[in-house]
């Protein structure tokens, strides 16, 4: 997003921080309610394109929201919803973006209020590694003949009392509702907002063999220092990497495997 639309998501963002900072709220409600919110707004193209009307009063698009929402969703997200119309959106569509990734944060701050969010960081990373390796699985996953419900069972057998039901839940709407996104964008997308649920930034760490505890808090602390943000480290085995580590932040690369340095005096000796 730019310009009016990355101030109305900075906006927003805040409003829901201060809601969920409320422990009367039900962060899982809200994030239900607004992904409710996201489906209907991604599926009426046209009433999504009157709630942005740049022409429009902010508070008749306000008072429309509120009118749609009153009765189908909850006090919170109505409100939410209602306060998001107001402001100025660059493209319709960044409005149902912004909703989308609320709901997302708000099962994530769940997570977070239950004290198993570093659990579901994990456990999202985990399954995006498991569909990259499964082809067939994929292909299940992201089949558009294949039913919202036999998606879902499928990620039921495969989730179901073996992840949290917050990971179970980001995973099935994900899938349900991909809106155009391939499977692995959307879950880095849901790693980075649990990441930034502590304003960590994230590290995918490949290592020949696992790391020992030791060894993970001196890394973690290494890479908080040199990019000034706490980090969370996603971890994967690889025997391939024969020793060494690589760490991938964003898009930088930190190479330090022996086969990054085999290869690297091969480069040289053939030079």
């Amino acid at each position: 997003m730019n310009g009016a639309s990355r101030e109305a998501l900075a906006a927003a963002r805040e409003r829901l921080d201060a809601l969920t900072d409320n422990t009367s709220v039900d962060a899982a409600k809200l994030a239900g309610d607004l992904a409710a919110v996201t489906a209907l707004l991604d599926r009426e193209v046209s009433l999504r394109r009157v709630l942005t009307d740049p022409a429009q009063a902010g508070s008749a698009k306000a008072d429309l929201a509120a009118r749609l929402l009153s009765g189908q969703v909850g006090g919170e997200a109505a409100d939410l919803v209602s306060g998001m119309v107001r402001s100025r959106w660059s493209r319709s569509r960044d409005l149902v973006d912004a909703i989308e990734e609320l709901a997302a944060t708000a099962d994530l701050t769940a997570a977070q209020q239950a004290g198993v969010l570093d659990d579901v960081e994990d456990e999202v990373f985990r399954f995006g590694r498991i569909v990259a390796s499964d082809a067939g699985l994929r292909a299940a996953l992201t089949d558009k003949s294949a039913s919202a419900a036999a998606k879902s069972e499928l990620l039921r057998s495969l989730l179901g009392g073996k992840a949290q039901q917050v990971t179970e839940r980001l995973v099935v709407r994900l899938v349900v509702q991909p809106r155009g996104r391939s499977l692995e964008a959307g879950l880095e997308t849901l790693s980075k907002i649990a990441a930034a649920r502590r304003d960590r930034m994230v590290a995918v760490v490949t290592t020949a063999v696992p790391l020992t505890d030791q060894q993970k808090q001196r890394l973690g602390a290494a890479l908080a220092k040199l990019y000034g943000r706490q980090m969370h480290l996603n971890l994967e085995v690889d025997p391939e990497v024969l020793g060494g580590i690589q760490v991938q932040v964003g898009d930088e690369v930190i190479n330090g495997t022996i086969a990054d340095r085999l290869e690297e005096a091969t480069r040289r000796m053939a030079g």
